[in-house]
């Protein structure tokens, strides 16, 4: 795949706003409990440290890394954790984090998966939603922004590790092997 270039769908001020008001809104819900935030490896780091930021509850942050991609561009629905978390989350309020959520399987695993660790409560965050992918549904608590089911990059999310420091969400734009280009 040859990617053509990359159209801005959200703007680095659009995606400031709404992690602003996803901020109020999260810290509305907890309060002054402490919220342990699951960020997902490697796409929302950059989500999880803006969204950090606008949350006054008192915020631990953890790590993990799921894989079920690979170099393509669709998952290949195998969830694979690669790097779990450092400490224990029984007890604690989670709120998993992550760039964005298509087909679901990956999320889904690792929401089960969390819930067997005996925390407070678990709920998810996402930058961005691809409802029209969904093959298991998933419970998303709070959603930045609901998008179509185009490739997108940036601000986390990659194309083959490529892509990710866009302070912007583009599309993809791919040129096919003739050099025509294709969305």
């Amino acid at each position: 795949m040859k990617i053509k270039q990359i159209k801005v769908h959200l703007s680095e001020e659009e995606i400031e706003a709404r992690i602003k008001e996803l901020g109020a809104q999260i810290s509305a819900e907890y309060g002054d409990e402490p919220v342990c935030l699951v960020c997902i490896l490697k796409g929302s780091v950059f989500f999880t440290c803006e969204l950090a930021k606008r949350i006054t509850s008192p915020v631990e942050i953890e790590f993990m890394s799921v894989s079920s991609y690979g170099a393509g561009t669709s998952s290949s629905g195998v969830v694979k954790i690669v790097q779990d978390l450092s400490t224990s989350i029984e007890g604690k309020n989670v709120l998993v984090i992550e760039d964005i959520i298509d087909s679901g399987r990956t999320l889904s695993y690792l929401l089960q998966n969390l819930k067997t660790r005996n925390p407070k409560s678990v709920k998810l965050c996402t930058l961005l939603d691809k409802p029209e992918r969904r093959v298991v549904e998933v419970a998303v608590d709070y959603v930045g922004f609901v998008i179509p089911d185009e490739f997108v990059v940036g601000y986390g999310l990659d194309y083959d590790q490529r892509y990710r420091n866009l302070p912007y969400i583009g599309f993809v734009e791919i040129e096919d092997e003739e050099g025509e280009a294709s969305e």
